[in-house]
């Protein structure tokens, strides 16, 4: 329940927050976007994971024995092109989290059920492996959000253990004026401007206005940078609402090869 994540945080109950915001492979946690906009909290850092997904069941189970296959959507759709070429019968029936699939499995002592979910998974609650490195492609990457409540987290430092540099990442969500013509070129532009990189654009209906949207940013450099302070406060001026989501060191992704994966 990424709602509760968050609210432990929001709370105090928990230092920090990790939570799932894209995938190479199956695209953004649409969720957690607006999760973000709706919470007190700030982006503190930000990893990259491979995910590297194994099909689970209970002691005697085969792959001829499988009927249904259980996992979070994220991790259904990752593998589609192992569940198309290999159980092309099977019922998929989509779970709240992997881990919770891996459970549900196990306590049911079914051999005809499976759980996609990875090696921790299949550990913790005593279930084999039938199939591993099921996802489409090897290069499956899931971006990681740390959020912390603001003031709470040490300022990022950009210094990598050798000595090097590593960028500065800000993201921040806004949300335009209505009926401007040109306003969404408008708010690129003062980065354009001021030659800003923008790693990424997501946008997400704005709850209870159809036919509107607001807009999450991540761009080159830290909120206090010169140019990056000066584009905020000009896109403070063309924009109904913006809100900085934090400021933190980008992170590198090792990619694996060519990437090949079950088909």
């Amino acid at each position: 329940d990424f709602e509760a994540v968050f609210e432990a945080a929001e709370s105090g109950r928990a230092d920090r927050a990790l939570i799932p915001i894209e995938n190479t492979l199956h695209g953004s946690v649409h969720e957690n976007y607006d999760l973000l906009r709706e919470h007190d909290l700030e982006i503190v850092a930000e990893s990259h994971l491979r995910i590297r997904h194994r099909l689970l069941s209970v002691g005697g189970a085969s792959l001829a024995s499988i009927r249904t296959v259980t996992s979070h959507p994220q991790a259904l759709g990752q593998c589609r092109a192992f569940l198309r070429t290999r159980l092309p019968d099977a019922t998929i029936v989509p779970s709240y989290d992997t881990a919770g699939a891996a459970r549900g499995v196990a306590r049911s002592g079914d051999p005809s059920m499976a759980a996609i979910a990875g090696r921790r998974a299949a550990d913790e609650y005593g279930l084999i492996t039938l199939a591993e490195d099921i996802e489409s492609n090897h290069n499956n990457f899931t971006r990681f959000l740390t959020l912390a409540r603001p003031g709470t987290a040490a300022p990022p430092r950009d210094e990598t253990p050798t000595g090097g540099e590593r960028p500065f990442k800000t993201s921040i969500v806004y949300a335009q004026r209505d009926n401007v013509p040109g306003s969404l070129f408008k708010s690129l532009a003062v980065f354009a401007l001021r030659d800003i990189d923008l790693y990424k654009i997501e946008s997400r209906p704005l709850v209870g206005s159809p036919g509107q949207y607001i807009f999450y940013l991540d761009l080159q450099g830290s909120r206090d940078d010169e140019p990056v302070r000066r584009a905020l406060a000009h896109l403070d001026e063309v924009a109904a609402s913006v809100k900085v989501l934090g400021t933190y060191v980008a992170a590198p992704v090792e990619w694996a090869g060519d990437g090949a994966g079950n088909g």
